[in-house]
Order: C-alpha cells, then sequence, then structure tokens
C-alpha cells in the first residue's frame, strides 16, 4: 500500500511541474478553439459537457495547461472550477486535490 501512495504522490508531483510549466490564461474563443481540437465530432459525448462548463461563466478568468500524460485541464480562476479530459477517453470536474494546485500555481503566476 505504500508504494501505491508513493506513486500517487510522484504522479502528482509530475502533474504539478508539468501544470507549472504549461499553464496559461486563455479566452473563450481560444477555448471554442481548443473543443475543435480535442473533440472533433461533433456527437461527441464529452463535447457538449466541454461547453457547458464554459457557457456557466462566459466572462471568468480561465486557464488551460496539460500535464506530461496528456490530461488536459481547464480552470475557472473566478469560480474556482476547473475539469480535466483526456481527448478520446473522458472528462470530468477536477476535484479539491486538483483545484488546490490549480489555485496555487495561478496564484504563483505561473
Amino acid at each position: 500500500m505504500d508504494s501505491e501512495n508513493l506513486n500517487m504522490t510522484e504522479i502528482t508531483e509530475a502533474r504539478r511541474k508539468a501544470i507549472a510549466a504549461s499553464i496559461r490564461p486563455v479566452t473563450v474563443e481560444e477555448l471554442h478553439r481548443l473543443e475543435s481540437d480535442l473533440f472533433p465530432y461533433a456527437d461527441d459525448p464529452w463535447r457538449e459537457r466541454y461547453q457547458e462548463f464554459i457557457k456557466q461563466h462566459p466572462s471568468a478568468s480561465y486557464y488551460h495547461a496539460t500535464t506530461h500524460d496528456q490530461v488536459h485541464l481547464i480552470y475557472c480562476d473566478t469560480e474556482n472550477r476547473g475539469i480535466w479530459f483526456v481527448p478520446g477517453s473522458g472528462l470530468g470536474p477536477l476535484q479539491e486535490k486538483g483545484l488546490k494546485i490549480m489555485k496555487e500555481v495561478v496564484k504563483k503566476g505561473h
């Protein structure tokens, strides 16, 4: 069990470093362009969830980052909410640990 925790700690730290290196502010327009790249099929079930996330706060401050293992993160600094997604695989809300990492990275000035 300790080795599993160590691995998760290592994975989390590697992701934190990748986020810090790749994070950048994005506009809603950029998020829509990113949507076309990440969800090329109009009937992609994750595309609607992605669109809904952006529609909820159209004038908010957003950030985009990617990890070393191809996880994309969109973070809404204004609402302290975020989503993660792996193109072609899945999407979900950022949980407390992920939100904390994103907030810290943004606060440090990326």
